[in-house]
């Protein structure tokens, strides 16, 4: 058994972090997030007809 302490020195302990977490941006902040489709970016009403039609609930048939 050796009596030797460990020459490696040990990583200290983290920090702690006192950043306000409401300034980071989650993936729910965002479109993406929320499963919502990238724009289409040229106003493409056909584009837009077809992903009312897609995303309309069944009871406004």
């Amino acid at each position: 058994m050796s009596t030797a302490p460990d020459s490696a020195p040990r990583d200290p302990n983290p920090a702690l972090v006192f950043d306000d977490p409401l300034a980071q941006q989650s993936a729910d902040d965002t479109d993406q997030g929320w499963g919502d489709r990238t724009p289409t970016g040229g106003g493409d009403s056909a584009a837009d007809l077809a992903r009312f039609l897609d995303e309309k609930p069944p009871h406004h048939l």
